[in-house]
């Protein structure tokens, strides 16, 4: 975009107003918003980028301005510092006024930062996670997690395989390389529009995060098992899981809410599979999943949580997340697990997993539950992947992807066996 035009100025400032009262999800507000007004693909990527810049770098952009920074103010600053807009690109959309105060912006020498403002990040969670590694290694964490994160894709094994699909978007090309971990996986370069593109409508390709998709290998559900997602949301692991078992045995597909679940609904649809069963639950103890109580020979539960590993993608949720809501989250993650632990037959497999980064919300919920539940024991999750030809170093018991280490979102996971 050459130049901005007014118009396109204040509809960002609009949009990052609403952004800034953190009343909704990040995506839900440009959703909203691109609804209620019309605009172009580049009128519309040119907001949201200038909306999640200012997301992810709200705070040193605040540090720079000073105190009483506004609005307009922090968007222009996210504008030339982190979305590459030149000053003359804004001429015509800015007044004399916001032309001068920008110009002095820019002559401003550099504040000194503290750590959490150099890092972006809110001071409960900089405290948590400088509890956690150095800080050379947490100032490397949070360079990435202020980054886009790549656009990652996962074959449907049941319809193609990867070096097919990889030939194709060759041929058209769109530079895409294989995932180095998951076997599925396929690495975008940019970020192509794919909801009409032939592979997405006939389901040969799904977006999925590489490191979600190792979750689904982690449990590694075998033909004809009976296999429970319990926590399926828009049901992104439950394709995975079914082409996993090959469409054969049933696969429950349970969440609590009824307009995630029915997100599965065209995606079911478009992957082939006839295994799926959705259910909506009304919470963990539900009388549907009473009656599946050690009948199951795998259960995933992908608990609710911060979202912590997510802010590449979601970067409003360290400002929406708080140390209070974190604690109630894994109130409620204890109670999820030990709900479904219940639903193994003797020998089955859970993995519990979150894509959260503090302990609190991982390791600490499966150590409590280990401690109470002496029939459950915990596996290797190296050793499980390396069964599946999954190469991945992991220095504990547990898996932790971590985005500056693997190039995925920050997920946990444990493997959990009953005994027979």
């Amino acid at each position: 975009m050459n130049t901005l035009t007014r118009t396109l100025f204040e509809q960002t400032i609009n949009v990052a107003s609403e952004l800034l009262h953190f009343r909704q999800p990040a995506d839900a507000v440009l959703s909203a918003f691109f609804r209620a007004h019309r605009c172009g693909p580049r009128e519309r990527a040119f907001i949201a980028e200038a909306g999640y810049a200012l997301l992810r770098r709200k705070r040193s952009l605040a540090a720079w301005i000073g105190p009483d920074a506004t609005v307009k103010q922090l968007v222009l600053a996210a504008l030339v510092r982190h979305c590459g807009v030149s000053q003359r690109m804004l001429e015509a959309a800015l007044s004399k006024r916001d032309a001068d105060w920008l110009s002095e912006l820019k002559a401003k020498p550099e504040p000194a930062l503290t750590l959490a403002e150099q890092t972006d990040l809110p001071d409960w969670l900089i405290e948590r996670l400088s509890a956690l590694m150095p800080e050379a290694e947490l100032q490397a964490l949070a360079r990435t997690l202020n980054q886009p994160a790549p656009l990652d894709l996962r074959v449907n094994a049941q319809k193609t395989n990867r070096a097919a699909v990889l030939a194709q978007l060759a041929e058209e090309g769109l530079a895409a390389t294989a995932c180095p971990y998951a076997p599925e996986g396929i690495r975008l370069a940019g970020k192509p529009f794919l909801a009409k593109h032939p592979l997405f409508l006939d389901g040969s390709i799904e977006v999925q995060d590489e490191g979600s998709q190792l979750l689904g290998h982690l449990l590694a559900p075998k033909r004809g098992e009976m296999v429970v997602d319990f926590c399926a949301g828009a049901g992104g692991k439950t394709l995975l899981l079914g082409a996993l078992m090959r469409s054969t045995g049933r696969l429950y597909a349970l969440d609590v809410s009824e307009k995630r679940l029915a997100k599965l609904k065209p995606r079911l649809a478009r992957s082939g599979l006839s295994n799926v069963h959705p259910m909506v639950i009304a919470h963990e103890n539900d009388t549907h999943v009473k009656r599946l109580a050690g009948k199951c020979d795998r259960v995933l539960v992908d608990a609710p949580c911060s979202g912590l590993g997510t802010l590449r993608r979601n970067p409003d949720l360290k400002w929406r997340q708080t140390p209070q809501s974190v604690a109630e989250l894994a109130v409620k993650q204890a109670a999820i697990l030990a709900a479904a632990a219940k639903l193994l037959k003797p020998g089955g497999r859970l993995v519990y997993a979150t894509c959260s980064l503090l302990p609190e919300e991982n390791a600490q919920i499966v150590d409590a539950f280990l401690a109470a539940h002496p029939a459950y024991a915990r596996r290797r999750a190296s050793d499980v992947l390396a069964a599946q030809g999954i190469a991945l170093d992991l220095p504990g018991d547990d898996l932790q992807l971590l985005p500056q280490v693997h190039g995925t979102d920050g997920f946990y996971a444990a493997v959990l066996e009953r005994q027979a």
